[in-house]
């Protein structure tokens, strides 16, 4: 559930990373076009929001580095160029979606849910993996049919492995998809968070591998 938001508008990106925050989601805001491919390197993230009217370069450059590194996140852009042509090039460049400023806060939302959902492989505001089910609309979910209710934390430390099924997630991943770039957490959060998730589902659906990381199996 960690997003980078890509936005100069300081105004707009307070905003943003305020009403997604409150959502469930971890958000990482980058004012400017430089840095966001060494970023998009070294960390991981859900999906991107992106202003194509940045200070320092103009936001299709952007999308074209994106995706001419290799990454395959999704990429929502967010401007304010409404024209045909613009739009045209912007999905043609690479992008998932395109939303014209000014926007309702619950279409972002659900345009966001509609990515996320393709990226798990899913057509359904629900993510199935095995007993395990997670609504990206209200952040429920159930364990074999049963509900189960975890804290915001919990649900998207759940919602990190669950859409990273069948890969390793380091600590430090889970750390960063928890608090973003904040550094002040403790690093002792993400065990504690594990432990009660166990503890929730009643099943060792989280596996721990010694040494590397965390692991939900995609199955």
């Amino acid at each position: 559930m960690r997003i980078l938001l890509i936005e100069d508008d300081l105004m707009l990106g307070e905003s943003m990373v305020a009403s997604l925050s409150r959502r469930g989601y971890t958000v990482d805001w980058l004012q400017q076009g430089q840095g966001v491919e060494l970023t998009l390197k070294t960390e991981d993230f859900l999906a991107v929001i992106l202003d194509l009217t940045l200070p320092d370069i103009d936001g299709l450059q952007v999308l074209r580095q994106i995706r001419r590194a290799g990454h395959q996140l999704p990429v929502m852009i967010l401007t304010a160029r409404d024209g045909i042509d613009d739009r045209v090039k912007g999905l043609d460049g690479g992008a998932d979606d395109y939303l014209v400023k000014p926007f309702a806060l619950e279409e972002l939302l659900a345009r966001l849910r509609v990515m996320i959902r393709r990226l798990s492989g899913s057509s359904e505001t629900e993510i199935q993996l095995g007993e395990l089910t997670l609504s990206l609309l209200n952040n429920d979910v159930c364990f074999r049919g049963e509900p189960v209710k975890l804290t915001r934390n919990e649900f998207k430390i759940l919602s990190t492995l669950v859409a990273q099924a069948g890969r390793v997630m380091s600590k430090d991943k889970l750390q960063q998809a928890l608090h973003g770039w904040d550094d002040t957490a403790s690093d002792n959060a993400i065990e504690v968070h594990i432990h009660n998730i166990r503890k929730k589902l009643g099943s060792p659906v989280i596996k721990n591998i010694r040494g590397v990381g965390y692991i939900i199996e995609n199955r």
